[in-house]
């Protein structure tokens, strides 16, 4: 039987992606099957105003920003969660990344 699945999803600078990707890789993600460091990236425009005690690397207090970024999905087995959510943080050049993990469903008998 195989492991359990997450999905992560999260969202990061252009120029910082692959750096983020690298890390995540390393910690076991974007694994299926025999292929290795597997994602899906689309590019869009995140938005965000950073407020009063915050430490942008980008933008500036009370402003809102506009950045170029990719939104990245890719798989993790369920036991690598902790470590992947930690290269994820780690690698960031954000203080506080945007992601999100979910938990895949049971696809039954195959």
């Amino acid at each position: 039987m195989t492991e359990p699945l997450d999905v992560l999803v999260f969202y990061s600078p252009v120029e910082s992606t692959e750096d983020v990707l690298a890390a995540v890789f390393a910690a076991g993600a974007g694994a299926v099957g025999d292929y290795r460091d597997c994602a899906f990236v689309t590019a869009g425009t995140g938005r965000f105003r950073p407020m009063a005690g915050a430490r942008p690397a980008i933008g500036s207090v009370g402003e809102l920003e506009h950045v170029a970024e990719h939104r990245v999905e890719l798989v993790l087995d369920r036991s690598l969660r902790a470590a992947v959510v930690a290269a994820l943080r780690s690698a960031h050049p954000y203080e506080e990344p945007a992601f999100h993990l979910l938990e895949t469903a049971d696809p039954g008998g195959s």
